[in-house]
């Protein structure tokens, strides 16, 4: 057998670009082979289990990137202000502006949501419980940081779906603009 062209985490980036893009019911094994550059039985080697244990590595890689970039910049050096305004531009940078879908949004939706359930709540939990983190420092009441935690996810999810739709980035950046002054307002 000959040794793999590029490498499985390249494999899984583009992946992830094509369930970000297609949704895991759209994402064919033609679509997975076309958006990888790789043959099917190519595919099959670096994912026996097939489309599954594809649309599996890419959560694992989504939640991944959660913790090393989005918590990461929550839970970094500066005030709550400076850490949550990184985290916005590292998620501005990561949708394009607004111009690309989110992977675990799309994978939320079809068939994937029951596939993959724990693995869906456990990404959007790290994201959740780190805002959250970062509200309780800012002196924010514990319930109160939850629901904003909460809000700011749900504000970066239907800012996406609806910039989507609209084929417009305008939402995304009105959202990332907003967020600040409502997530770190006093109570």
């Amino acid at each position: 057998m000959p040794a793999p062209l590029i490498s499985r985490d390249e494999v899984v980036e583009r992946l992830l670009t094509v369930f970000q893009r297609l949704g895991y019911d759209g994402a064919s094994l033609a679509e997975l082979s076309r958006g990888t550059g790789l043959g099917k039985s190519s595919l099959y080697h670096y994912f026996p289990n097939g489309k599954e244990e594809m649309a599996l590595a890419v959560l694992r890689r989504a939640h991944a990137w959660i913790e090393q970039v989005v918590v990461a910049e929550l839970e970094g050096q500066g005030s709550p202000k400076e850490r949550l305004e990184r985290m916005l531009r590292a998620l501005d940078s990561f949708y394009a502006g607004g111009k690309n879908a989110c992977v675990l949004g799309n994978l939320v939706v079809g068939g994937a949501r029951q596939l993959y359930q724990r693995q869906l709540r456990s990404a959007f939990s790290t994201w959740v419980e780190g805002l959250e983190s970062l509200a309780l420092d800012a002196g924010i009441s514990r319930r109160t940081a939850r629901e904003r935690a909460e809000d700011v996810v749900l504000q970066v999810q239907g800012a996406l779906v609806l910039s989507g739709g609209l084929d417009d980035p305008t939402p995304f950046r009105r959202m990332l603009r907003k967020v600040p002054k409502e997530f770190l307002a006093p109570e």
